[in-house]
């Protein structure tokens, strides 16, 4: 991974003209084996990665003819849907229960006749709820490798999109095409640090991240860069319990969230020891922690254990017979 940063940080560096792009992506299948071929042809694939990602930007942007779709015939994928916390989703349904949809949803063509949500899942779950037959959409024709990327341009374009759900997305495009953060910025149109703060979410420990799914909006990404420094130092399972309580207690910050993944371990006190001697000699040694009780002897004594074991077991049995 580290090696394949350094060449993307070098091959930015590398201008490529559109023939030596369009060269690159008719090459035969095979990696260059000189350097310079590498960092050549990683620069090309990336411009040509971003042309791609521009092209379905545009497409997203452009209006084609909208029409009244049958809920019936419409698809949802799983994992696709934007989720929205409890009180944006009845803010939302009060709104569509009063107003006129603005904004279409987007559908693709499907085998059959039906079709498959693209964006807006949302907006028709909601439709569904409120018993509406039909809902506005547009239809747009999506090759099968291009809808993800078009369902998370249409996302980012939400204002209310959590950090944590930017994240995923930013995850998502990245494991697609291998672009790297200074890339991602510039299709998205936000700063490279802004994209290196989103993507600290990936050092959080999977469980913290899988609990973050419940509740995405309730961790932004300043909190959880720190909370990402804090697991890196030793301390995931307090940043995993931290979390956990932030999604939980609506009354938790996420700086209290911090503060309890730092907050130091309590000291285990040290277990209790009792000596026992015989003038000067020392026979064994009794120690207690945590309802359990311990006694090791010494040197010659030490072959007696056996028996002492024995006169513990015969002492404790009488003791409860007597409280009996």
């Amino acid at each position: 991974m580290a090696t394949m940063k350094n060449f993307a940080s070098k091959a930015a560096g590398i201008k490529l003209t559109s023939e030596e792009v369009a060269a690159a992506g008719s090459r035969p299948v095979g990696s260059p084996r000189t350097a310079p071929g590498q960092l050549m042809h990683l620069q090309a694939t990336a411009e040509q990665q971003h042309d791609e990602i521009e092209r379905l930007k545009r497409a997203l942007a452009e209006r084609t003819a909208e029409e009244e779709v049958d809920l019936d015939l419409i698809d949802e994928v799983e994992g696709r849907r934007r989720k929205l916390s409890p009180e944006e989703y009845a803010e939302l349904k009060a709104n569509l229960e009063r107003n006129p949809l603005i904004t279409p949803v987007v559908l693709r063509r499907r085998p059959n006749g039906r079709r498959e949500l693209v964006a807006g899942h949302n907006r028709t779950a909601i439709y569904r709820e409120l018993g509406r037959p039909r809902i506005r959409a547009v239809t747009q024709d999506i090759a099968d490798e291009d809808v993800s990327k078009f369902a998370f341009f249409s996302n980012l374009l939400a204002p209310s999109l959590s950090d944590f759900e930017k994240y995923w997305n930013f995850l998502q495009l990245q494991t697609e095409t291998g672009l790297d953060h200074a890339a991602l910025a510039e299709i998205a149109g936000i700063s490279r640090v802004h994209v290196t703060r989103i993507m600290r979410y990936d050092a959080l420990p999977e469980k913290a991240k899988e609990i973050l799914f419940r509740r995405p909006e309730r961790l932004g990404s300043t909190a959880a860069q720190a909370l990402s420094q804090i697991a890196e130092s030793g301390r995931s399972e307090e940043v995993i319990a931290a979390i956990e309580k932030l999604v939980n207690d609506e009354t938790m910050t996420q700086e209290q969230a911090v503060s309890m993944a730092r907050a130091k371990r309590p000291t285990t006190a040290a277990p209790e020891k009792l000596f026992v001697k015989s003038g000067k000699r020392h026979i064994c040694e009794i120690s207690v922690r945590k309802g359990v009780v311990g006694v090791q002897f010494k040197g010659e004594d030490a072959e007696s254990a056996s028996d002492w074991a024995q006169r513990i077991r015969e002492f404790i049995a009488d003791q409860i017979t007597s409280k009996e």
